[in-house]
């Protein structure tokens, strides 16, 4: 039996990761592959350097075409887009249909609305990413989810446009082909993220998705099952780990580990007596810092960072519709007490989102079990729903060649072994110690 195979491609600040994934009969995700790369080329979701991007994407594809199986070969991805250049904005779209003697409306009325939206002109130097709408309107009538098969002659919708940078747009692009690939579509990060760590029900119920990349925040949020709001903050975990470095006057990736190994969002919540040993530079005596002042180093950027999602979500004009509360996703959720001061800061109800809604249970379910995989997973969900949207076309493999069996063979295991062994944390670097004079 021939599978469909679909490969994303999340291009982020920190990492970029290619998913290679394919459905079972129960319709979840089976991740065949994966590969991952430091990105050296990317700042705050940007492509600032070309050369070093494609390579890093070369990486990533070829680590994740070494465990793919049989002939098939990565073509073709699913790519994600972030960055401070995106934007959004409101907009409100009708046709008159020429085909009125037919008394319903089709889904190439909506299309064509669609189509048409797309072709709003923007400020110089913006594209249209994606247009979402939010509600139909048929003759006059507002508040139609769905409006295939209602009769009418007035088709309108009000959209959500998310747009960006054309050169940023282009640059990913350019990126992605030269490091051979095909780019299916170009979709946002926030918006596959949700995909992969929501339910319909918290959709429907309201909820505000914060994805903690490396570069930037993204936010999206969600009400009655329709999206209402996206913003991106150009604050993310590389900004807390810069902070620890000035702080403690360290090497960028000592802060980063120590960030990861002690680091607290909330201080008070940190002990008070342990005193942390760092490495200094050559030649010089080995630093010391209390856990507790590194949490109030972090807490205070972390604040800022909340404060800003805290506005956004006023801005919004959904702040009182949000029954389900905020849920945090993105490797920079991993940091410990986070849920405490969203809960704190924003008096909603928070949780950490792992991507683990739609995977299939496999023996590496847990490998996947990480928020920071939230958007490469999403990106795959994305692309099936996007062929299987396409009614009349075959189920062909838009990231690769089909090839039975794919992704069934034995030694899944070691890789991921060897993999994570890899690309695990670096050896213990820091100690602890009592502080007696405490």
């Amino acid at each position: 039996m021939e599978k469909t195979v679909i490969v994303g491609l999340d291009i982020g600040t920190t990492k970029i990761a290619c998913f290679v994934g394919s459905k079972n009969e129960h319709g979840k995700i089976e991740v065949i592959s994966m590969g991952k790369c430091e990105s050296l080329g990317v700042v705050r979701g940007e492509v600032q350097n070309i050369d070093k991007t494609v390579e890093a994407i070369k990486k990533a594809v070829a680590e994740a075409q070494e465990r793919v199986e049989g002939e098939l070969t990565i073509a073709s991805v699913y790519v994600g887009i972030a960055g401070q250049h995106i934007k959004s904005l409101q907009h409100r779209g009708g046709i008159t249909r020429s085909n009125a003697d037919e008394d319903e409306i089709r889904q190439g009325d909506v299309d064509r609305l669609i189509e048409d939206v797309n072709c709003l002109v923007m400020q110089p130097g913006q594209k249209i990413i994606t247009v979402l709408p939010q509600e139909y309107i048929v003759d006059g009538t507002h508040g139609i989810k769905d409006p295939i098969g209602v009769p009418g002659v007035k088709l309108e919708a009000q959209c959500h446009i998310i747009c960006g940078n054309v050169q940023a747009v282009k640059n990913i692009n350019k990126c992605v082909e030269k490091a051979g690939l095909e780019v299916k579509d170009i979709i946002l990060e926030p918006i596959a993220s949700s995909e992969s760590v929501l339910s319909d029900e918290e959709k429907e119920g309201g909820v505000v998705l914060v994805d903690i990349g490396g570069g930037t925040t993204d936010l999206a949020i969600f009400y009655e099952g329709i999206i209402r709001h996206t913003a991106v903050i150009p604050f993310g975990g590389d900004i807390i780990t810069k902070d620890v470095k000035e702080g403690c006057q360290i090497l960028e990736k000592f802060a980063e580990e120590l960030k990861k190994q002690y680091g607290s969002a909330i201080a008070s919540e940190s002990k008070s007596n342990v005193v942390i040993g760092i490495p200094a530079f050559k030649g010089k005596s080995p630093k010391e810092i209390k856990q507790q002042n590194l949490a109030h180093i972090i807490e205070a950027r972390v604040s800022e960072i909340i404060d800003s999602i805290y506005y956004e979500i006023v801005n919004s004009g959904y702040e009182n519709k949000l029954g389900v509360g905020i849920v945090i996703t993105g490797g920079g959720s991993q940091l410990k007490h986070l849920t405490q001061l969203f809960e704190y800061k924003t008096g909603l109800d928070a949780r950490i989102g792992l991507p683990t809604e739609h995977l299939a249970s496999t023996n590496e379910i847990d490998v996947y079990a990480s928020p920071m995989y939230s958007t490469g997973i999403g990106l795959v969900l994305k692309g099936f729903e996007s062929i299987e949207q396409k009614a009349g076309e075959n189920s062909v493999a838009p990231g690769g060649e089909v090839n039975p069996g794919v992704g069934e063979g034995d030694g899944k295991g070691s890789f991921f072994a060897e993999f994570f062994k890899k690309s695990g944390a670096m050896a213990q670097t820091f100690f602890e110690v009592e502080d007696k004079k405490k």
